[in-house]
């Protein structure tokens, strides 16, 4: 029986180096990192190394890294918190947010939580190919808009964003820039400088680390309300005794995938351009979403014309392979996806979504399994032989 998992988009497994280099935070290093005594010097050594080592590869000072309870706390940090605080400066203004269509629920529920709070929110178009249009972005912009905020890869189709000249027409008008860099963190470049952004999210568990613990960085000088309120741990930005394991995780998470970027881009690209090629060469009726090339190097993600996702999903699971048809956030959901209909695609296809993603553990050999037998249940769904779900 074959088991092979393809859904690192969703989460990945904690990688070994970094279950070792949290585990003694359980146990001999337990003490409370506000601790004046000795058992807290530890932890709180060690809470400011993790936040050094982030910021080393975002290009940051260490200060300008909140740690956080994962992706979607930092996302609402960073649109909320911002918001919020901007809005004291300015009270006499009806201030606006411009985000995409496409983004991630974490970032537009946030929005939409702006809008029952009087803000004005703009929810820009995408193309085919899921790339915001920068024409009705800078249209959108105006005296008023105080923060933009699109993610740098999708979730669901992969394809990465133009997130500097984003930042470039943002600035222009005054405005600052968040962008959702989850899924991007360690296989793109996340030099904040070059990246032109004031914000920037990440979370471990994409990166073979823990779950519930992700980062936010904050440009210095940048307005922030923090959402949680306490003892003033993170320098009175994200109150609460901070999860000395959990940032242990990510800070050694990070680090270890930016030493290994440039290889592993590029064995993860050839793994997905060959997977992409086997299933539109293979499966009659399949289309691929997201841009082809322009995308993140282990993402592939369809559309397969006269199945549902959720049929596909449940008979490649019974042949040992383990993907999705869209994001994690959204399982079980018989909503069709919002990016998926946001590129232009009819709800009966947007329903039909499969998002096939690499990691460190996946082979030439598990693409060419996966290109084997999924024309067949395709086939078999299709003539009514395999049970649709």
């Amino acid at each position: 029986m074959n088991n092979i998992y393809l859904d690192h988009s969703a989460t990945t497994a904690v990688r070994p180096e970094v279950l070792e280099a949290m585990w003694p935070f359980f146990s001999q290093l337990y003490g409370n990192p506000s601790s004046v005594h000795s058992y807290g010097a530890g932890p709180h050594e060690a809470l400011e190394r993790a936040h050094a080592a982030v910021a080393s590869v975002l290009g940051c000072r260490p200060g300008e890294i909140i740690f956080t309870g994962g992706g979607t706390e930092a996302d609402n940090l960073a649109v909320l918190g911002v918001a919020r605080a901007v809005r004291t400066r300015r009270p006499e203004a009806r201030l606006h947010v411009i985000t995409s269509q496409i983004e991630h629920d974490a970032v537009l529920n946030a929005c939409r939580q702006l809008e029952r709070e009087g803000f004005r929110v703009t929810y820009v178009p995408v193309n085919r190919a899921g790339f915001v249009e920068l024409a009705a972005l800078e249209s959108a912009l105006d005296d008023e808009t105080m923060l933009v905020s699109i993610m740098l890869a999708n979730n669901e189709i992969g394809t990465i964003q133009p997130i500097s000249e984003i930042s470039r027409l943002a600035h222009g008008r005054g405005a600052l820039v968040h962008t959702d860099a989850v899924q991007a963190a360690g296989v793109m470049d996340l030099d904040v400088a070059r990246l032109g952004v004031d914000l920037l999210s990440v979370s471990a568990h994409k990166l073979y680390g823990p779950k519930g613990v992700g980062a936010l960085y904050l440009r210095r000088g940048t307005p922030v309300s923090p959402l949680i309120h306490g003892g003033g741990q993170e320098r009175d930005r994200r109150s609460g005794t901070e999860n000395v394991p959990g940032v242990v995780g990510l800070a050694v998470s990070l680090a270890l995938a930016e030493g290994e970027r440039a290889t592993e881009v590029q064995r993860l690209t050839g793994l997905r351009d060959r997977l992409i090629d086997g299933v539109l060469d293979r499966v009659p009726s399949a289309h691929l979403t997201g841009h082809r090339t322009q995308r993140l190097p282990g993402h592939a993600s369809f559309y397969l014309e006269g199945v549902t996702g959720e049929s596909v999903l449940v008979n490649l699971d019974i042949a040992g392979v383990a993907c999705s048809s869209g994001s994690a956030c959204q399982a079980g959901s018989t909503e069709p996806s919002h990016v998926l209909t946001a590129i232009g695609l009819p709800p009966e296809h947007a329903k039909n979504g499969l998002r096939m993603t690499l990691g460190r553990e996946n082979t030439g050999a598990d693409i060419d399994y996966v290109v084997d037998i999924l024309p067949g249940i395709v086939e078999e769904l299709r003539s009514g032989i395999a049970a649709p779900v």
